[in-house]
């Protein structure tokens, strides 16, 4: 069968593993600008309050980022394993900036990750923030060289081909090409969101138990607002996304919306359905007349390309494509209201009072991060059949391996991931469970053996300050 030849085969291999692997550096990079304003709002105001809420968070932060680093490692050899042929065509882009995001991200943050985590007594705390705004500084530097790489895949430019290879003749135009500002904001943000809803999801079930300390109530607080700014933010972004979408991959919006037909004077918007690739048509769909046109173009009778403009070889798989966006919108839409209910009833007196609230926050803990899965779903699969958009196609980018390796290597991987991933979130969600004030109060009680670890000793020392 198709579905199980080399190529589809190492395409699930990597989207399985990319698919674990985002979801930490998105925890990673929201969790270390919330711990650097944790840290400046302790200077600023001396209140313990923040120091302790730091000294858990960083906790969270640190797993996440030390998974983050291990799964990213098995995706850069899956290059080599399953994608010589892109590597080999797309190299001579894709290596400078990788290296670049190694060079100048990744030591900045693992020059100053050891300080922030361990250097509590050992540097002054003004010396120790700017560890700590160095480490979050170097997650959003991480972050701009690997959109920056992605983003080329989805629009390129900057580039010439010379002897079959892709060879960068501005490189101003290869990092700055024309998605890379709106899918950086996209991503960093939606990060800021991930966190966000952690962190809120976690007041929320310290407050359901009864808790009413201040780390509780103040981590509860600071996450809804940070819900509040971001999420509008995100439409906007997103929308101004939407705008770039059309105007350089037309193909995937056709696909992300289940549209076939080009319609004169006004596209419809097909809210739901079941779109056929064999039949090209969206089955059962329930249309909105012009209401595509408003969102995708901003006027009344924008004009939309439908998927029969292009060729069958090029066209997205619109059926996966259709409903991961609907399912990222979807949230997002939940998101909103539900940072819009916080504001209310923060300005009522009952932010802390109102279980069904927090109820709904805790339900909404894992939203950020399936929003996000989706929307990588949405952007990677809508980009097929091409690797490098227009120019290189996913087929000539396999490697010559049999699809026996591939489906072995990816049952490996599925048998590891599960174990080593699956311990690193469950001791995640143990800590969470115990919330701020109690692990900073009790860790050196419960488990005395822990202060020969040099990362619970230095909890351990800081705790007692």
């Amino acid at each position: 069968m198709e579905m199980f030849d080399a190529l589809h085969l190492a395409r699930l291999q990597f989207a399985f593993t990319v698919s674990v692997h985002i979801v930490f550096p998105a925890i990673s990079i929201g969790m270390a600008s919330f711990l650097a304003v944790l840290e400046w709002r302790w200077l600023a105001s001396g209140a313990q309050v923040y120091k302790d809420m730091f000294l858990f968070w960083s906790k969270i932060f640190a797993i996440s980022f030390g998974m983050g680093v291990v799964s990213g490692v098995v995706m850069a050899y899956e290059f080599g394993t399953n994608w010589s042929g892109f590597s080999r065509v797309a190299g001579d882009i894709t290596g400078p900036l990788l290296t670049y995001e190694v060079l100048t991200a990744f030591f900045l943050e693992a020059g100053f990750l050891g300080v922030m985590l361990f250097g509590w007594r050992r540097v002054s705390p003004r010396a120790h923030f700017f560890a700590t705004f160095m480490v979050a500084l170097g997650t959003l530097i991480s972050t701009f060289w690997i959109l920056s790489s992605n983003s080329f895949m989805q629009t390129p430019q900057g580039f010439a081909i010379e002897n079959g290879r892709i060879v960068p003749v501005d490189w101003w135009k290869v990092i700055f090409n024309p998605s890379f500002p709106y899918r950086l904001a996209h991503m960093s943000i939606a990060a800021f969101l991930v966190a966000g809803f952690i962190v809120a999801a976690c007041g929320a079930w310290h407050l359901l138990r009864g808790r009413r300390d201040e780390p509780i109530r103040r981590s509860f607080s600071m996450a809804l607002w940070i819900l509040l700014l971001m999420t509008p933010i995100q439409v906007l972004v997103g929308d101004a996304h939407g705008l770039n979408t059309l105007e350089h991959q037309p193909a995937k919006i056709a696909a992300i919306e289940g549209l076939w037909e080009t319609e004169k004077g006004g596209t419809a918007l097909n809210l739901f359905g079941l779109p056929d690739m064999q039949a090209e048509e969206t089955r059962y769909a329930v249309k909105v007349p012009r209401l595509g046109s408003l969102i995708l173009t901003h006027s009344w009778d924008g004009e939309i390309r439908g998927l029969k403009e292009f060729p069958p070889q090029d066209r997205p798989y619109s059926p996966i494509v259709f409903w991961s966006f609907r399912l990222m919108v979807g949230l997002g839409v939940l998101m909103l209201a539900t940072a819009g209910l916080g504001l209310a009833l923060r300005r009522g007196g009952r932010l802390y009072e109102s279980r069904w609230f927090q109820r709904l926050v805790l339900c909404m803990g894992p939203s950020g991060i399936v929003a996000l899965l989706a929307g990588w779903v949405t952007t990677e699969v809508g980009r097929q059949p091409w690797t490098v958009y227009g120019v290189l196609r996913t087929a000539d980018s396999v490697s010559p391996i049999a699809a026996q390796q591939a489906g072995v290597s990816l049952l490996i991987l599925v048998v590891v991931y599960a174990l080593v991933f699956g311990a690193g979130v469950y001791y995640m969600l143990k800590l969470m469970k115990h919330g701020p004030a109690v692990q900073a109060r009790t860790d050196a009680r419960r488990h005395p053996g822990l202060s020969k670890r040099a990362l619970s000793k230095s909890f351990e020392v800081t705790s007692k300050e």
